[in-house]
């Protein structure tokens, strides 16, 4: 049995970055018929906020990513701390004392001396009466886990054979002075105890990878089969990281974009596999495969997503947009025209607001300085609303007959003085549908 597992922190809203962690675990799951756990990281009482909880919960269930369970992490501190307890047993826990100003010049001399600045384990040397006396003077230290220095093995699901000398790593801090249980403490004890199978997330995790992998087998577990995809970076190749408040899902939901138009770049970007626009989950899940991304950076433009949006809208039934049509003030009976005519013509729902406000008070007339004349004349021939579907047609042609213009020169400013823009659905279509034509008036 597949069983994947998603575990953001409750510490802000969840962002492009994270959903496509979320998406690949909970397709592995759903492709499989696993289970997908959503399991909450909140060990930190401090940045950890309920309103993130449900934020989480609400990001997910608008995309359609349902869980199997939720797990919270700040419930399971016994297991966490029995695990502890059983790594000093084994000799495997150590604490250590040293200030941030103090592991800072260690680094640096370890640099200039050419050395990999990993931790030099020296509070292994301290004696019993000398860890008093530190706990007297700064209180209590931190736990790291003895790493053994040897070279850690294992075939990435996306990224190949990896090899890592634990040598080069500093022993992981798993539990702060404060007593706070730190993520890879967590994890392992986590994944080990829920039969977590398979573990999809960033490549910026492939050296905690290592050092978990070799906690996992410390501790009794089975290592999941580990795969980490690329970073995305902005169109340019730029960082994220500075514009992730503004690729917040509820951001992107607020902005009108629409989930599948959202879930379809993510499950495809960095891929073998185009991008293409899929209607279901099913879609999605069918052609997906982990083994097809690729390690390099893979650039995600939110402006992509528009399109697949517009696409997506164009593809809804009238009673799926009827309720918000109504509240626009369009009629019952004209529903049904109103989103033939406009479906084509907007990117995002909230578009429609523009359409039904043209039908119903008009539009600011859009006339050439050349063309005055010839708006006015061709007002005067338009007979009063209600229109047909024959008024466009038959009014254009009287107009040509008068004028003498035909082509562009006819239709393109009657258009722009009709809509106020230059752009638009089908004009015989759409003026049964006009209430007002202020250019008329």
């Amino acid at each position: 049995m597949t069983t994947t597992r998603f575990a953001p922190s409750p510490t802000g809203y969840i962002h492009v970055g994270n959903l496509r962690t979320a998406l690949f675990n909970y397709m592995i799951a759903a492709k499989s018929g696993g289970t997908f756990i959503l399991r909450i990281d909140d060990t930190d009482p401090v940045r950890s906020e309920e309103k993130y909880v449900d934020a989480i919960k609400q990001d997910l269930e608008w995309l359609g990513l349902t869980w199997d369970k939720v797990e919270r992490q700040s419930t399971r501190l016994d297991r966490y701390a029995e695990t502890a307890d059983k790594l000093r047993e084994m000799g495997r826990f150590y604490e250590a004392f040293e200030t941030p100003v103090e592991l800072d010049l260690k680094r640096k001399k370890q640099l200039n001396m050419g050395k990999p600045p990993v931790y030099d384990r020296s509070a292994l040397a301290l004696s019993d009466a000398e860890k008093e006396a530190m706990r007297a003077e700064r209180g209590n230290g931190v736990w790291r886990y003895k790493l053994d220095q040897e070279r850690i093995e294992w075939t990435d699901g996306i990224l190949g054979d990896i090899s890592i000398d634990a040598a080069s790593v500093s022993d992981p801090v798993l539990i702060r002075g404060d007593g706070q249980v730190l993520y890879t403490l967590a994890s392992i004890v986590d994944d080990t105890d829920m039969g977590v199978t398979n573990v999809v997330r960033g490549s910026d995790h492939v050296t905690n990878t290592a050092t978990q992998i070799q906690m996992i087998k410390a501790i009794g577990g089975t290592v999941p089969d580990f795969a980490h995809h690329s970073l995305l970076t902005g169109p340019q190749g730029e960082s994220l990281s500075k514009r992730l408040g503004t690729l917040a899902l509820r951001d992107l939901r607020e902005a009108g974009v629409q989930p599948m138009a959202l879930l379809s770049l993510l499950a495809r970007l960095g891929s073998s596999q185009p991008v293409e626009l899929r209607t279901s989950m099913d879609e999605l899940i069918e052609g997906f495969d982990v083994t097809q991304f690729g390690s390099a950076p893979t650039k995600f433009d939110v402006d992509d997503l528009y399109p697949l949006t517009a696409r997506y809208n164009q593809t809804l039934s009238l009673d799926a947009v009827k309720t918000r049509i109504s509240d626009l003030g369009i009629s019952d009976d004209q529903a049904e025209r109103f989103w033939d005519v406009t479906r084509e013509n907007i990117t995002v729902l909230s578009d429609l607001a523009e359409w039904a406000d043209l039908v119903k008070n008009g539009a600011e007339p859009l006339i050439e300085d050349e063309d005055k004349e010839f708006v006015a004349e061709a007002m005067a021939m338009l007979p009063e609303a209600p229109y047909v579907d024959t008024t466009w047609g038959e009014w254009t042609s009287a107009v040509k007959a008068a004028t003498g213009r035909k082509g562009k020169g006819l239709f393109m400013p009657l258009r722009k003085a009709v809509t106020g823009r230059q752009r638009g659905p089908d004009m015989a279509s759409l003026m049964p549908l006009l209430q007002v034509i202020k250019a008329k008036g």
